[in-house]
């Protein structure tokens, strides 16, 4: 079993100001149900974590960087606050919060300061120590995929150890991949294809199968990202580490999202107000 995640967090957020000058854009909420199936607003943050959590994670490192503080304040159970909602009678709140809190404290949730915004790539090597020698997830705090039971999970991880890959991450067809690292491969079972190629941002895209930033490697990521030289802007691109892997031809393999399964991005205005829209409408599977 794969126990350790970990969530990059660090960003500066600069496509989605001024909303994200004070506040990280990956605690900008979206909607949820609550069990009983009223309307809920919960940073995307804590769906993320509760996702990694009900699907059995229980070592969270969460990547910060300056200004990030609100992330460890909001990860740091406030009993006095349930008592707080108690007292008011708002008791299904409570009992909703008291149940964030207690899956908080029964898990190892560490913080990592990411001093400066100098890429993904950079961010996911600052959590070496973290990982040690074992294999890991990373989930992007500001990208999400809701499934029924979390299955899209259970899929990444099982084709991480089916398939003896060395690194597993989704994909998904998408009309315009111009701004998302893109790959080229061939198919090798339902919706898995094994990896040839991996272009970040191309102008003249080689596939429409444009990465989601969750990703399971094994430790031979940090070599790679290690070995990843600086781009134009000084930030050391993820996807420029997993192209060293494909030409050393280590095993990598893409899962494409089914078709019940949706992809949440808040990266920019437009996707979070479709990530709204699609959250308030989502009824069955996402409570």
């Amino acid at each position: 079993m794969i126990k350790k995640g970990v969530i990059p967090a660090a960003g500066l957020g600069t496509r989605l100001l001024f909303a994200t000058k004070e506040q990280p854009k990956e605690m900008l909420p979206i909607f949820t149900r609550s069990v009983n199936g009223h309307l809920r607003l919960k940073p995307l943050l804590q769906v993320i974590f509760e996702e990694l959590y009900d699907t059995g994670f229980r070592e969270l490192c969460f990547i910060v960087g300056r200004g990030k503080r609100v992330v460890e304040d909001f990860f740091t159970p406030d009993d006095a606050f349930v008592e707080y909602l108690k007292r008011k009678k708002k008791f299904e709140l409570a009992q909703e919060l008291a149940q964030f809190y207690r899956k908080i404290k029964d898990s190892a949730v560490i913080f990592i300061n990411q001093p400066e915004p100098r890429g993904f790539g950079d961010a996911v090597y600052n959590v070496r120590s973290f990982t040690g020698q074992e294999a890991f997830l990373v989930h992007a705090g500001d990208d999400l995929i809701v499934s029924k039971n979390n299955n899209h999970l259970i899929r990444l991880v099982d084709a991480y150890k089916r398939y003896n890959a060395d690194v597993a991450f989704f994909v998904e067809k998408i009309k315009d991949p111009t701004k998302y690292g893109v790959i080229v491969g061939n198919k090798v079972g339902h919706n898995i294809y094994k990896v040839d190629k991996v272009v970040e941002k191309p102008l003249i895209p080689p596939s429409n199968l444009a990465i989601i930033a969750i990703y399971i490697f094994s430790p031979m990521i940090f070599q790679a990202i290690k070995k990843t030289q600086p781009d134009e802007n000084d930030e050391i691109q993820l996807t420029d580490a997993l192209q060293q892997l494909v030409e050393q031809k280590s095993n990598i393999y893409a899962i494409e999202l089914n078709k019940d399964e949706k992809r949440i991005d808040i990266g920019t205005p437009e996707s979070y107000w479709k990530a709204l829209k699609t959250t308030y409408n989502l009824k069955q599977i996402f409570n």
